[in-house]
């Protein structure tokens, strides 16, 4: 009957819940500067935008909203801001460049 169907839904909503999650937690982590700094959004606004996706994943259109939300966050965004590096300036700086 539907038992098969209800496993396949609950696959596909476990992985919206993780896509939103993983972009939630990949931009809680990032620092705050990288978002302005490669011409994003700020920080505290992709935070709020990816936990109202996470919470808003069983609620239909929404669920899809916040998916759409979080996977720009992912192909766009966070490929632009893992560039900017983590902490201030290298201490270690030889003639060339870091090392």
């Amino acid at each position: 009957m539907l038992l098969p169907l209800h496993g396949a839904l609950l696959v596909i909503v476990h992985a919206l819940v993780l896509i939103k999650v993983f972009a939630l937690a990949d931009a809680a982590f990032r620092p705050a500067r990288a978002f302005p700094a490669t011409g994003k959004q700020t920080k505290p606004f992709w935070i709020a935008v990816l936990a109202v996706a996470v919470l808003t994943t069983l609620l239909g259109f929404l669920s899809i909203v916040g998916l759409v939300a979080a996977l720009v966050y992912i192909v766009d965004v966070r490929p632009a801001v893992r560039e900017v590096p983590r902490g201030g300036p290298s201490t270690h700086m030889g003639p060339y460049g870091p090392w």
